[in-house]
């Protein structure tokens, strides 16, 4: 995978809705949900559009990570 575009400009850190679903291997719904119960990834809105930073992707699949069914790894 490339961190460019074609046109040589390096590729923005945020994802639309659907492109962070897709990252996590999450639907987007799914993704939707936790954004209105809130305990899902950080998000902003730019001009009333929906955007996931990678690095509150990354930061938030990280504090659910686990060793087995029953051990929680802390960060």
């Amino acid at each position: 995978m490339t961190d460019t575009h074609e046109n040589g400009g390096r590729k923005s850190p945020f994802l639309r809705a659907q492109e962070a679903a897709d990252y996590l291997g999450l639907t987007r719904s799914t993704l939707e949900h936790y954004r209105w119960i809130g305990g899902g990834p950080s998000y902003r809105k730019h001009g009333g559009l929906v955007f996931y930073h990678i690095d509150d992707l990354i930061e938030w699949s990280e504090r659910r990570k686990f060793k087995d069914s029953a051990t929680r790894v802390r960060p």
